[in-house]
């Protein structure tokens, strides 16, 4: 018997890879839009506060179980900026180009270029669940000024895996999905929904 959940996203990337990970637990994945849900606020400093605020969002709209995720990058020299607001690091509008060229500015002089991406995963199986499933997930590596790679997104050209050898944007789809901070999450999340 499946279950059917909401996914608080409209990434039709993400939603096929939460589809083919959850299915075998019997969750039938379906992404926001279906149900006319907008994207809720996300007015927090923390991942996990902003990803509770949608899963209860969608929830209350869809009367549906359902999961969402916030995720970005941290860079430690920076105080771990840009974080939750990664995806509009430079302003509106997002642009990858424009967040990467301030990325890579505001790294001038400093040595350490290290950092992660971070994503949490909440699952909340009604808007007011008092016991949402939480999970996460950290992919550490290093920035680097020059560009590589033509795969991935956001700041994947400029994320450097040392045990690679090469961008996370030199990856391909199938390497970066096994090994991401989202797949992390995701693989904790099955555990501890399992």
């Amino acid at each position: 018997m499946t279950q059917k959940i909401v996914l608080a996203s409209n990434n039709q990337g993400k939603l096929k890879e939460f589809y083919q990970m959850l299915a075998p637990l019997g969750l039938e994945v379906h992404s926001q839009s279906e149900f006319s849900v907008p994207d809720a606020p996300e007015p927090y400093f923390t991942f996990v506060e902003n990803a509770l605020m949608k899963a209860r969002h969608a929830a209350r709209l869809t009367g549906l179980p359902a999961l969402a995720d916030d995720s970005g990058i941290c860079v430690n020299a920076l105080g771990g900026a840009p974080g939750v607001y990664s995806a509009r690091f430079a302003g509106e509008p997002k642009s990858d180009a424009n967040n990467n060229r301030k990325l890579i500015h505001e790294l001038r002089g400093y040595a350490d270029k290290s950092a992660y991406y971070y994503c949490v995963l909440v699952f909340v199986r009604s808007e007011h669940d008092p016991q949402p499933v939480i999970a996460d997930g950290k992919w550490v590596g290093q920035i680097v000024e020059e560009a590589s790679g033509e795969g991935g997104f956001g700041y994947d050209p400029h994320f450097f895996l040392p045990e690679f050898g090469k961008t996370v944007a030199q990856l391909t789809a199938a390497e970066k999905n096994g090994i991401s901070h989202r797949a992390q999450a995701l693989s904790a999340l099955v555990q501890k929904l399992g």
